[in-house]
């Protein structure tokens, strides 16, 4: 396996007014697990992940005290992490947060939680927001203005659509997008580039997507990492959330021929569809904005 993506260290930040602080472990070759410290009592959670060693030599170098592991969907990059804590012995001592409707396919699970429940870790408590479409089942949990979202939402782009329906899908976008914008975007892949990449694709007219691409392949180039966003960034660039821009629609006229303009969710699909093929990266056309 080749090294992680990102090859610089990630500092911590702090969120909720203090109350919390988060850090990032770059583990495989590209995911995020995302660290949650409740400043007050000293409780850490784990949200998401494919192994334990990485966030096992994090907890230990810092001195933190783990004590909760937050899942979000249960594709093996995210509950990975409990089978191999369940191998060390290390699982039946934590609590088990995830997603109710996929409770079976949660390792070591013991507090099964759904659209509206309320998750405390020491003293801040967050909500929990069911976000289907990638994989049913699938929640995002969001501790005031910071927002783990697993592989629903990504910086500048969205997952795939296994279970879908795309209908499904857009009606979590939209409910994610609709957060205020100060909202951190915590997704659990540096696939920042790539995303933005297609963005340009089907919008080269969007003077913010522009100077985000600038500014990111600056970062990405010398290995650090971009993510999280914010929800205005993603509301101003990423082209899943963008369904009214005609730029896209026009876009996607070109590729499918007649697109439903008067449903948003068509437009996202055919946006997926698009995405999905990956003309992004093959097409001898296409050029980045970064030489002006």
């Amino acid at each position: 396996m080749h090294g992680h993506v990102v090859t610089q260290p990630m500092e911590p930040f702090e969120a909720m007014d203090g109350a919390i602080e988060v850090h990032r472990v770059a583990v495989w070759q590209d995911n995020l697990c995302w660290l949650m410290v409740c400043k007050k009592s000293g409780d850490t959670a784990v949200i998401d992940g494919p192994q334990a060693a990485e966030v096992l030599e994090y907890v230990e170098r810092l001195g933190l005290n783990l004590t909760t592991v937050l899942n979000t969907h249960t594709h093996g990059d995210h509950v990975g992490i409990n089978r191999d804590l369940e191998k060390r012995g290390l699982l039946k001592q934590l609590r088990v947060v995830g997603p109710a409707r996929a409770a079976k396919d949660v390792p070591g699970l013991n507090e099964a939680v759904d659209e509206g429940s309320v998750v405390r870790l020491g003293a801040v408590e967050g909500r929990v927001m069911r976000t289907e479409g990638h994989l049913n089942g699938h929640v995002s949990y969001l501790f005031g203005d910071v927002l783990f979202c697993g592989d629903t939402l990504f910086t500048g782009g969205c997952g795939y659509l296994f279970d879908g329906p795309p209908e499904v899908m857009y009606e979590s976008l939209m409910r994610l997008a609709a957060l205020p914008p100060e909202t951190r975007v915590c997704c659990a892949h540096e696939y920042t580039q790539d995303n933005l990449a297609f963005a340009w694709f089907v919008e080269p007219d969007n003077q913010a997507l522009r100077t985000r691409i600038q500014s990111v392949w600056e970062v990405r180039e010398e290995g650090g990492c971009v993510v999280p966003s914010t929800i205005e960034e993603e509301r101003a660039t990423n082209p899943f959330l963008r369904p009214g821009s005609p730029t896209i629609q026009n876009r996607l006229a070109l590729a499918f021929g007649e697109v439903d303009a008067s449903s948003f969710s068509a437009i996202f699909a055919a946006t997926r569809r698009l995405k999905d093929r990956k003309d992004h990266r093959t097409s001898p056309d296409f050029r980045l904005p970064l030489d002006d």
